[in-house]
């Protein structure tokens, strides 16, 4: 109300959403509450950690078009079993990455994952699964992408950039039923660009598969409402600093409820090592967290919490595992 303005233009939504954060945690601390418990007293559901050991698109300098390859250790028992799961498929693929092109190819982007000289999405998804059959773990694990396919997306033509070549809709479309049935892929976000409305449509109806709206949606309520409506993607990327403040990112995440969404709780690409996050996904009982692969500070301080959140609900706790798109 204060700033008077709908995109928050002129208080600026990063300047409302800290004070936002700080009032929750304030709010929180005043009656010794931790903040997930302070958000929903019900709050009892760890989720799934998509990590996210291949990197491309915008996040690196190599050519793999897909920004995101990550494994989902859904067969896990709790979520310290999924981050043991997850630190031993990436010590494989780390072995597998410098085998195949040396010792500098190992070193990581931004998000924490391995950003090797790969250019197609399946080279990067067979080394992917070769770690993860070393790893012994190949039947607690399924996969999924970010493909962030705005990047690659030509608004005039429009036509997608992809490995070299220029495909239709139809033909992504296509594209994205080959890799199903080569791989055990569960999920994949903005397989579109965030203005192809019909692709997402298209994507929900005959992939069979999470279809998670990033830009698509932008945690906003109103856009959630419309797009929902169409059978737009069936899961919301939720981003609290999209929006500018936790209250609207809360109604977002409910309106995405009440649709029979899921919900995939997000960090962001230049992050900080404050783990709130961690608490705003238990809260929420979203049963999916994507905070980058299981190293640098800024990532693991969110797996540390969530760690540390489960010891809190000790029994209470309930790991989401393969019930993640609806652990609500």
């Amino acid at each position: 109300k204060l700033d008077g303005t709908k995109n928050k233009e002129n208080l600026g939504g990063n300047a409302i959403i800290a004070v936002s954060l700080a009032c929750a945690r304030a709010a929180a601390n005043a009656i010794s509450l931790p903040l997930y418990r302070y958000i929903n007293p019900n709050a009892h559901v760890l989720p799934v950690p998509l990590l996210n050991l291949i990197n491309g698109g915008k996040l690196t300098s190599n050519d793999l078009d897909f920004q995101e390859v990550c494994i989902f250790p859904v067969g896990a028992n709790s979520f310290k079993e999924a981050m043991e799961i997850g630190y031993a498929v990436n010590e494989e693929l780390r072995s597998i990455i410098i085998e195949n092109y040396g010792k500098i190819a190992a070193n990581v982007g931004d998000e924490g994952g391995f950003a090797p000289p790969i250019i197609e999405v399946r080279e990067a998804m067979d080394h992917l699964v070769h770690a993860v059959e070393l790893s012994g773990f190949a039947d607690k694990i399924v996969y999924g992408f970010d493909a962030a396919a705005s990047h690659f997306y030509d608004k005039e033509t429009k036509l997608y950039s992809l490995g070299g070549n220029k495909l239709t809709t139809g033909e992504m479309i296509d594209f994205y039923k080959d890799l199903i049935k080569s791989y055990p892929i569960a999920s994949i976000e903005d397989p579109f660009d965030e203005n192809d409305v019909e692709g997402f449509i298209q994507a929900t109806k005959e992939l069979g598969i999470q279809i998670v709206g990033d830009d698509f949606f932008c945690t906003n309520p109103e856009l959630i409402k419309e797009r929902s409506a169409l059978g737009g993607a069936n899961a919301l990327l939720w981003k609290f600093n999209q929006i500018g403040t936790l209250s609207e990112a809360l109604d977002a995440a409910q309106i995405a409820f009440r649709n029979n969404m899921g919900i995939m709780v997000s960090e962001r690409s230049g992050e900080t090592e404050d783990p709130i996050l961690a608490d705003f996904t238990v809260s929420l009982n979203a049963g999916q967290i994507k905070t980058g692969a299981g190293v640098r500070s800024e990532r693991t301080s969110k797996y540390n919490r969530l760690l540390q959140i489960e010891e809190e609900l000790g029994s209470l706790a309930k790991y989401a595992g393969r019930d993640f798109k609806m652990a609500f």
